[in-house]
């Protein structure tokens, strides 16, 4: 019942707005939280980096999440995190095409990304670690508790090595995550044509080296 009312609010506050309006496309996200979180992620991301709310007569970006799309700080802040995480880790899965070809019931709820947003932060926790993880988030659709669960387990095991094999380990995960950053500028670099080929051939040259330091 209580879901019913605030569907029938949102609806009555979409009224009058035009279909392809910021403000109109958000209230359509809320209506469809499961399955557009994400749309709805990035569109509250613009309006709190933007400041769109000011624009609607709100002062403050809580103010317009509350009060107007039903949503709290805490969520709203969960689900800007959660889609900024995804835009600048994991862009292939804001791909529109994912969303629908993914099993619905297998999509991923922003707290799951959030979770996982704080596992890629850990430094105790590898590549391996990690890669394991967002798989039980994107293929598997694990809630946030499954995860979160996983992820205290991981810490806990991890923390528990001795000292000199944790350093190694975190040494490991670094080289990885340098070799995969080297390789999507290089990438970057080939297509936008911005450097030239004797830049190129540094690149490589460093990731091989790098490469030979990973055991």
């Amino acid at each position: 019942m209580a879901r019913t009312k605030s569907l029938e609010r949102i609806e009555e506050k979409m009224e009058g707005l035009e279909n392809d309006s910021v403000r109109h496309r958000i209230l359509e996200s809320v209506k469809n939280f499961k399955t557009s979180w994400i749309e709805l992620g990035q569109a509250l991301y613009s309006v709190w980096r933007d400041k769109l709310y000011k624009q609607w007569g709100y002062s403050k970006f809580d103010y317009y999440t509350s009060k107007e799309i039903g949503i709290k700080k805490q969520t709203a802040m969960k689900l800007l995190r959660s889609y900024y995480f995804l835009e600048k880790e994991e862009p292939a899965y804001l791909d529109k095409g994912y969303t629908k070809e993914a099993d619905a019931a297998k999509l991923p709820n922003y707290e799951a990304v959030d979770v996982l947003r704080m596992a890629k932060n850990k430094k105790t926790l590898d590549y391996d670690d990690y890669r394991h993880m967002k798989k039980n988030v994107f293929e598997k659709g694990k809630d946030a508790a499954e995860v979160k669960k996983e992820l205290t387990s991981l810490i806990k095991e991890r923390e528990e090595l001795e000292p000199e094999e944790a350093r190694e380990k975190r040494k490991q995960a670094s080289l990885k995550r340098m070799v995969s950053t080297l390789k999507n500028l290089k990438r970057d670099v080939e297509t936008l044509k911005f450097l030239p080929a004797s830049t190129l051939k540094e690149i490589d040259s460093l990731i091989s080296k790098i490469e030979r330091e990973i055991s």
